[in-house]
């Protein structure tokens, strides 16, 4: 069976291109046959808000927008990351890194682009040797997941075509475990949609590199990864990508000022 899902983040107001994104999701969801799972991604504490988690949900059904079953919340499930991370460690394929971003962004003088990526890795604290096999808890500090420079990810994306990156060039070592106690997003969103058996992954186009390094994390896991479908971003008179914000394209402003939502 086809299954899907909704990932929103309460981390500021959804903006009309979340919609759009979200209607694309939603659509080749039902079109199928399939389920539609709402999974509420509220790993960051700082930024993550209750009101607007509360705000998200009601521009979703705004939108015209159902899933299935109870939403669930990454906040609730840190014994299930904290398990695959221990595989990782255990297999000698995560090491601990001290450094922060504005350590890696000054290590090889590039302001970090404003995405889910940070800058190429330089490998300050990359072991010479195997990574060590780690001990049952990752402690306050970073972790990241060793790549093999040189090694190729392709995958064909059913609304961008065949795509192809190449660890060490796209992408070096990446976080998967941060010093305040949670996954990172490439952790934490392999290990949801491997456990709730999502066969499709729709989101925004700016996704596609962090995509390749997810494929990296469902090899070490053994897991299959789904299929991808990248939409086109959405964006304003001045062709830059909608961000959260940019108050006046969300979804909480045009609902509460009576605006209909296009298409």
């Amino acid at each position: 069976m086809y299954v899907g899902r909704l990932a929103p983040s309460p981390t500021g107001l959804l903006h009309v291109g979340h919609a759009a994104t979200f209607r694309v999701a939603h659509q080749r969801a039902r079109a199928a046959g399939g389920r539609i799972v709402l999974r509420i991604e509220d790993l960051d504490r700082e930024r993550c808000q209750p009101e607007f988690e509360a705000s998200l949900i009601d521009d979703l059904r705004w939108a015209g927008l159902d899933w299935d079953g109870d939403p669930v919340r990454q906040s609730e499930r840190l014994p299930q990351y904290l398990g695959f991370w221990r595989t990782l460690a255990q297999q000698g394929l995560i090491y601990p890194c001290r450094c922060t971003r504005k350590d890696v962004e000054r290590a090889i003088s590039a302001p970090h682009a404003e995405d889910e990526l940070e800058s190429l890795y330089p490998g300050t604290c990359r072991p010479a040797g195997a990574p060590p096999r780690a001990e049952v808890s990752p402690g306050e500090i970073n972790w990241r997941f060793r790549v093999n420079p040189g090694e190729v990810v392709e995958f064909v994306d059913d609304a961008q075509g065949p795509q192809r990156f190449v660890a060490g060039r796209d992408f070096g070592d990446f976080l998967v475990w941060r010093r305040d106690g949670v996954p990172t997003y490439q952790l934490a969103v392999v290990v949801d949609d491997a456990e709730m058996g999502i066969t499709e992954v729709v989101r925004g186009a700016d996704l596609l590199k962090s995509t390749a390094q997810q494929i990296l994390l469902f090899r070490a896991l053994g897991r299959e990864p789904p299929r991808f479908f990248h939409c086109p971003l959405v964006t304003d008179a001045d062709g830059h990508r909608l961000a959260k914000r940019a108050g006046g394209h969300s979804l909480k402003t045009m609902r509460e000022s009576g605006q209909k939502l296009a298409g």
